[in-house]
Parts: structure tokens; C-alpha cells; sequence
């Protein structure tokens, strides 16, 4: 199953390379047992989110590495993936960074067809990207606000 890790620190922003890198159990260790995919989320000094991210495991990452060396932030959110359903894709990926939030989730949604249909009947179905099949990879997106940014690293 795939791993998070979330940190807050409050105002001052900080390093979580202890925790994504440096650790015994860090989460770079723990791509050894989680090894599709890898990410790193964090927010900016102006509060724009950056997610870096690559459907490589962790531990093989080295901009994972890097990143987890000298990003510094109040928040991060990191994930690293193992995919029970759905392909090796960037899109797959977590976190996800979408209208000013970083994102990401560890389960399998069941019954993909009938949220599809669901979706569709609601008119919203252009809010998930990803594989459709993608279990607990695919991503749901709230509608974009104009003008809102993210960056990703795109392999």
C-alpha cells in the first residue's frame, strides 16, 4: 500500500529531509516496498504549491533526493506510491497540486464504472485525469480557479 507523509511546522518554514531521506524508515527507505512512483509537494514563500513528481520509485529519484535536501517549507506532502491498479504514469502520481492545494490519497475506490457514469450524469466527469481504471491513483480535481498556478516536473 502507499505511504504519506505530511508535515506542518507552523509559520517558519522548515527541511523534511530527515523524514523523506536521512531517516532508517525514511520515505525514500520506504520506496524500496512502494517503488511506482514518487512525490514531493510543497508550498512557495508566496503560497503557490510546487509538486515534483515522477512515476520512478524514490530511492532511484535523485531529483527526489535533491528535493528533499533543499526544499524548504511550512507544509509538505509526499508520497510515495505502490500500484495495485492503474499504469505507471506521471498522471497517476502523487500528490497533486490543484486550486491553490496540495493533495493526495492511499486506498482503492471500487466500482470505477459506476462513479464514471455518476460523474457523467452530474456533468462532471472532465474533473478526473488519470487512468480511469486507476483505483487509488486516479486524481479528482475541483475546478481551477482563474489565474491559480501550480508546477509539476513532468517525466
Amino acid at each position: 500500500m502507499c505511504r504519506l507523509f505530511a508535515l506542518h511546522a507552523g509559520a517558519e518554514p522548515v527541511a523534511a529531509t530527515f523524514w523523506l531521506v536521512d531517516a532508517p524508515d525514511s520515505l525514500s527507505a520506504q520506496s524500496h516496498r512502494n517503488p511506482d512512483g514518487a512525490g514531493i509537494g510543497a508550498f512557495g514563500p508566496d503560497g503557490t504549491p510546487t509538486v515534483d513528481k515522477q512515476p520512478l520509485a524514490a530511492w532511484r529519484d535523485h531529483e527526489f533526493a535533491s528535493a528533499a535536501r533543499t526544499l524548504r517549507s511550512a507544509t509538505f506532502v509526499a508520497h510515495v506510491r505502490y500500484a495495485s491498479t492503474g499504469a505507471r504514469t506521471t498522471a497517476n502520481t502523487h500528490p497533486f497540486a490543484e486550486d491553490g492545494r496540495i493533495l493526495a490519497h492511499n486506498g482503492v475506490v471500487t466500482d470505477l464504472p459506476a462513479i464514471d457514469a455518476r460523474l457523467r450524469t452530474l456533468g462532471a466527469r472532465h474533473l478526473v485525469h488519470g487512468t480511469p481504471t486507476a483505483g487509488g491513483c486516479s486524481q479528482w480535481s475541483p475546478p481551477r480557479r482563474r489565474g491559480a498556478a501550480a508546477t509539476s516536473r513532468q517525466g
